[in-house]
């Protein structure tokens, strides 16, 4: 294995002293970068251009030509799976995904089956090891998928929804049914995961988007289980390297100390904590990413360099923290922006390591 020229960014999720604090954007490979926009028009549409991984190879690396990111993240989506569990995913226009045939039968869920991610989900590994080899050993690549929680959501509501009633009436009503599925799911997402690191992933991160939603109780009872079965099951340890997981729960900051005990290397944060008391609470346990809300970047260059300077000050001196966005990059906001951000993580870091 040749080594890394840029590895701050796995140091840092195994809480190794680092140079400085590194630094990547959850969605960096998205519509606010014209070169994305003209690669994805050329693949016709989102589906097709994550199906192709040449496509998804060109995408994946247009970020890091453009600013010095400290890690590559795969370009694909969280609904490959359900996609590959027969579903009919599609995306109308404007109105994100959808899937043709949402969970709505007893024996539909009863008929779920893990996809093998050699076979269904070969485009996806494909595209991961090609990816590995154009990075060239420069910054690694992060491998991720949705939560089991988070795919039900789309797979039984049929799409985003903005109050999960029909996932939730099957949660208090038929709750066998809603773990049935999640079961599935994580044996699905686990089964993916170490596929995407046996194809050359160097990190993995779960993407719990809707978890927030949950109350405590059925956070507890249908979104942490779930990914703590998947950490548990994670490949460890590859080519002599230490493979380190991330979870992100969106809304998830009540429920830190519960998160952090469930094996991952990393915590994920959104916007609404604040990251010196997060780490204040598990930092001992974790690496902390994120999490500058990513409105900050429709500002301008002094006020993001501002609000990088009380993250990076909230959380302190020492290792542990990967900058990141609360969320995925808008859409709307400016390259320019981005690059800003960048330059100001890697500058304004250097004093506390």
């Amino acid at each position: 294995m040749h080594k890394l020229k840029n590895d701050t960014f796995l140091r840092a999720l195994l809480r190794q002293p680092t140079e400085y604090t590194p630094v990547w954007m959850m969605r960096q490979a998205g519509r606010y970068l014209p070169e994305y926009n003209q690669t994805r028009a050329r693949a016709g549409d989102f589906l097709s251009l994550c199906k192709n991984p040449d496509l998804a190879t060109e995408v994946t690396l247009q970020p890091l030509a453009r600013f010095p990111l400290d890690a590559a993240i795969l370009f694909s989506d969280i609904l490959t799976i359900p996609d590959a569990m027969g579903l009919g995913l599609y995306f109308s226009t404007g109105e994100g995904p959808k899937f043709e045939r949402p969970l709505r039968d007893e024996w539909e869920i009863r008929d779920l089956i893990v996809p093998d991610p050699h076979d269904q989900l070969r485009y996806v590994t494909d595209a991961v090891a090609q990816i590995r080899k154009s990075l060239n050993n420069e910054v690694p690549l992060i491998g991720f998928a949705g939560s089991p929680f988070t795919l039900a959501c789309y797979m039984v509501e049929g799409g985003s929804s903005s109050d999960f009633t029909l996932v939730k009436t099957m949660l208090y009503q038929r709750p066998e049914l809603l773990h049935h599925i999640l079961d599935v799911n994580a044996r699905a997402v686990t089964a993916y995961l170490n596929a995407q690191i046996e194809a050359g992933a160097q990190a993995v991160m779960i993407f719990d988007s809707w978890g927030g939603a949950l109350s405590h109780a059925a956070y507890h009872e249908f979104s942490l289980p779930y990914m703590e079965q998947i950490v548990s099951g994670l490949i460890r340890e590859r080519d002599g390297a230490t493979i380190p997981s991330i979870v992100f729960t969106k809304g998830g900051g009540l429920w830190l100390e519960n998160i952090a005990a469930i094996g991952s290397s990393a915590v994920g944060l959104d916007w609404t904590i604040d990251i010196g008391q997060a780490r204040a609470r598990v930092g001992d346990k974790v690496a902390l990413q994120g999490n500058l809300d990513p409105s900050v970047l429709f500002s301008n260059p002094d006020t993001i360099r501002g609000e990088v300077g009380k993250v990076l000050a909230s959380y302190g001196k020492g290792s542990g923290h990967v900058f990141n966005l609360g969320h995925g990059i808008s859409q709307f906001a400016q390259p320019e922006n981005a690059a800003a951000m960048v330059d100001a993580v890697h500058e304004l870091s250097k004093p506390y390591h």
